[in-house]
């Protein structure tokens, strides 16, 4: 009986200590995170103030190099500004509108910088510079908060929350959002990605769960007879999808079909793989050609496959135009089992979207044997559709080419056809 009340006795002495590590290593955790947002809370403050005043002093110029130099600090500033709002506790519509209205600021300027065009960054600052400056303000007012709350981060998030009354944050949030639509507002490239995101353009009639079985059994045969569970997407997502989750023997996965029409937008199945088992890779490609076919994907090709132990990932996208250019941003991911071919993955989102392409845009020849260094050798070169960072979607060359010498580097080097800007450089394996 003793050596038991000591043995109780030594446990609860032992938890005790432990309870009490616990305690002060969550205390040494919240000191931490408290000087890191102390430390981005008080960035973020100095670089807004330094911010707004640089746009200001930008419209006092006129001199080339004196804008030249507030322009370059408005760019830097702004970049820096969003990385330390980034890393603050902020309700995430607010740090949403916050980064996107810096960003826009920080990109004008660039754009001002480059092309020289100072007029039109004058123009569009007289207005943004007189809602930064209250935005500032509000922003002072709303982050004092958290030094009245000595780094209580419960409080903190409270305050943060945009749809309290009392929050500080409330008035912060809708100017941001007024500001941010009147002073930037969307291009028509950025409304069109919107849209397509959205999947605003399928004009199909609805379907009926039943049917969206009936659309996953057609497309993915091996399912059949299956046991589903079938429920609807959320009223607040940006488009209604059916969501089927499915059983069969070993077979455990589940699919995205949208309720207008009917397209499968994703697709996984797990089981057990047969390393020990392996189909060729013409046939992965008869197969994958025979779900194309059941699909109706009638405008898809193969722009590349990749293998592991046990499946291969296969890239395909959507040729169209007249110049049988592949679209890069309607592309079709599929994984496919290495043991029979069955389809195990599918992401059809980005073709389901479909891009609207411009079959107009210039296509002005480029000699590369100018355009590269010497001893550069194009192996490929092919059309594709690619968008810039402006979410504009640009015809433009895809050239593989391979540097000739002792490391003999291959590169994967994309050029708008019409004004021969270099969209991306990528080093192939």
């Amino acid at each position: 009986m003793k050596s038991a009340v000591y043995l109780l006795s030594i446990a609860v002495i032992a938890l005790g200590l432990y309870a009490f590590d616990v305690k002060e290593e969550n205390k040494q955790l919240q000191q931490a995170i408290h000087a890191q947002y102390t430390n981005s809370l008080s960035n973020a403050s100095e670089k807004l103030s330094y911010l707004q005043r640089s746009v200001a002093q930008s419209l006092l110029f006129q001199d080339e190099k004196a804008l030249q130099n507030e322009l370059d600090n408005i760019w830097r500033t702004s970049n820096e500004l969003r990385s330390s709002i980034s890393g603050l506790p902020l309700n995430p519509d607010v740090a949403n509108q916050w980064l996107r209205y810096i960003g826009k600021i920080g990109d004008e300027a660039k754009r001002a910088s480059t092309n020289g065009d100072y007029e039109t960054w004058q123009s569009k600052m007289k207005v943004v510079n007189k809602n930064l400056e209250q935005l500032t303000d509000e922003w002072a007012v709303a982050t004092a908060q958290f030094y009245e709350n000595d780094g209580n981060f419960d409080k903190w998030q409270q305050v943060a929350k945009t749809e309290l009354e009392e929050s500080p944050f409330k008035n912060l949030a809708s100017n941001l959002k007024t500001y941010t639509e009147k002073d930037f507002p969307l291009t028509t490239s950025e409304s069109d990605w919107l849209k397509k995101r959205d999947l605003k353009h399928i004009r199909d009639r609805e379907i009926t769960k039943d049917e969206a079985i009936q659309v996953l059994e057609k497309l993915v045969p091996g399912i059949e007879d299956a046991t589903y569970t079938v429920s609807k997407s959320k009223d607040d997502a940006p488009y209604p999808f059916y969501h089927i989750q499915f059983v069969k023997g070993s077979r455990v996965g589940y699919a995205d079909i949208t309720v207008k029409g009917g397209h499968l937008i994703s697709f996984l199945s797990e089981r057990p793989v047969q390393p020990d088992k392996n189909i060729t890779q013409e046939k992965v490609k008869e197969l994958v050609q025979q779900f194309i076919d059941r699909a109706g994907y009638d405008d898809l090709a193969l722009v590349e496959m990749r293998e592991n132990h046990e499946a291969w990932h296969i890239h395909l996208a959507r040729v169209a135009g007249k110049h049988n250019a592949f679209v890069y941003p309607d592309g079709v991911q599929l994984k496919v089992s290495k043991d029979s071919g069955e389809l195990l993955g599918l992401n059809a989102m980005e073709y389901v979207q479909r891009e609207n392409i411009n079959e107009n845009q210039p296509v002005v020849p480029i000699d590369w044997k100018q355009f590269f260094r010497p001893n550069t050798v194009v192996e490929e070169e092919r059309f594709i559709y690619t968008e810039n960072e402006a979410y504009e979607l640009r015809l433009c060359y895809e050239v593989i080419a391979r540097f000739s010498d002792n490391i003999n580097q291959t590169y994967r080097v994309v050029v708008d056809t019409e004004n021969h800007d270099v969209i991306k450089v990528e080093q192939l394996p």
